[in-house]
């Protein structure tokens, strides 16, 4: 095997099937919250260079397309035969598979500056659904064209309820989809200016790979101080230092920069190249969008990590959560609070968690019937046949989910592992709240004891 993925290919080819034939239920907007979001997760292979696809005619039909003779029946391929075909290919069978990332530019008011995000945005009112609301974003943001001719839309990933305040308010609903691009010479990207600094193609391997593994480290002591315990930033900055995130750093096979954004090429500034104020200032734009000055590693974290786990997590082996981490903080008494807090929590989710499917309950007689007409799945039913009521995914701070969708698909009744990420967080921004509250009374008795002692040894001697 010269390229060494095939086996890579295979996997992916039936995630890809799985996905068309096992859609995952759509979220409802919450009452206090009826905006909706969609990302596109774009996949394209490239070819290896010892199996470079021949050259395609400038006029050739999309793919997927047929000359129709006049026999010929007008009922259009099924995403299965296109996709059977797509993978049939040589080049496709030694690709490699990689996913488009961006890196958003810098906005006033962003939460998300510099971020690795996945294309996409706000739903429109014209937007007929959330996948047309993928695509529109794609092509508006980095240029890509998502249609038939050009691409296929997969399916969705599990939908969640984007919050604020540690998932106590929601805001949106994010619906994730996955498109696959079927030609290897994608066409020059158009990237916004406004909203993408940068993109980037990063192989699944580099995904996978357990030495990219490493952690962000986030200033959360704002949003605390403004909504939940109303302190001054400050203090609680130093209570809690920073947090840690699990992160994947990314080793893009391709990038390109968006060359229009300001301080892509750095200003020179005569005598001010060895002066102290010189440096000042080309250190102060080193932070900005685009700037060369100052290359930071690319760090997938948050919500965007959320997304891609529960894509990489159908690939065998599975390993994507084995992986994974709980947040937590730098500060080692809050740290060591948090994990003692949250010791029997993480113990049930790894159970949990490495249930096979024959742990879960008999589907065998339920499979057709949580599916309506139009193939959408339907809520679960338990035991006792009434409907179970099942919360929605939500995601808490850093992005990462913490809850379920709502309306379970048939992948979750037979214990398939799609949207694990989802589950092992439900329930443990919760303990983060606790562990907070009680690190915090443990340092203000420490403090408290402390002074109590001191002046008890030292007071009433000069008394």
């Amino acid at each position: 095997m010269e390229g060494g993925n095939e086996e890579l290919i295979q996997h992916l080819k039936a995630v890809l099937l799985d996905l068309t034939a096992n859609p995952y239920s759509e979220v409802a907007c919450p009452p206090t919250a009826q905006r909706r979001a969609s990302v596109a997760l774009i996949l394209r292979i490239q070819p290896h260079h010892s199996h470079w696809p021949a050259p395609q005619s400038r006029h050739a039909r999309p793919y997927g397309q047929r000359r129709r003779s006049s026999a010929a029946s007008d009922r259009k391929l099924s995403l299965k035969d296109v996709l059977d075909t797509f993978f049939d290919q040589d080049w496709v069978k030694h690709g490699d598979p990689e996913i488009l990332f961006i890196k958003r530019a810098t906005r006033v008011g962003d939460k998300w500056n510099g971020h690795v995000a996945l294309p996409g945005g706000k739903r429109d009112p014209e937007d007929e659904d959330d996948q047309v609301t993928a695509v529109r974003e794609a092509m508006e943001e980095v240029g890509v064209d998502l249609s038939y001719a050009h691409a296929l839309c997969i399916g969705n990933l599990p939908q969640r309820v984007v919050t604020t305040s540690w998932g106590k308010v929601p805001l949106m609903v994010l619906c994730p989809y996955v498109f696959l691009l079927t030609h290897h010479d994608v066409p020059p990207l158009r990237l916004q200016p406004t909203e993408v600094a940068s993109i980037h193609w990063v192989s699944l391997r580099a995904l996978l790979s357990p030495a990219q593994r490493t952690y962000e480290y986030a200033d959360v002591s704002n949003r605390l101080a403004k909504q939940e315990l109303g302190i001054k930033r400050w203090f609680l900055q130093a209570m809690l230092s920073k947090m840690m995130f699990a992160a994947v750093q990314l080793i893009p096979s391709e990038s390109i920069y968006c060359s229009s954004i300001p301080g892509f090429i750095p200003e020179f500034e005569a005598g001010g190249k060895s002066s102290t104020d010189g440096k000042l200032k080309r250190w102060r734009k080193s932070g900005k969008a685009g700037s060369t000055a100052t290359q930071k590693p690319l760090l997938l974290w948050g919500l965007t990590l959320g997304v891609i786990s529960d894509f990489l997590e159908h690939i065998p082996p599975h390993k994507a959560l084995e992986l994974w981490t709980y947040p937590t903080f730098t500060n080692w008494d809050v740290r060591f609070t948090l994990w003692a807090m949250s010791y029997s929590f993480r113990k049930q989710k790894q159970i949990e968690m490495m249930q096979t499917p024959n742990d879960a309950a008999p589907a065998s007689a339920v499979i057709d019937e949580r599916v309506d007409a139009a193939g959408m799945p339907k809520q679960d039913l338990s035991e006792s046949g009434s409907v179970e009521e099942v919360q929605p995914g939500e995601v808490g701070i850093g992005g990462l989910g913490v809850g379920r969708h709502w309306g379970r698909s048939r992948r979750d009744v037979l214990g398939s592992r799609g949207s694990a990420v989802n589950s092992m967080l439900e329930g443990y921004y919760p303990i983060i709240r606790k562990a907070v509250t009680v690190a915090l009374v443990g340092r203000i008795s420490i403090v408290t004891i402390l002074v109590a002692f001191l002046w008890t040894k030292y007071g009433r001697k000069r008394s």
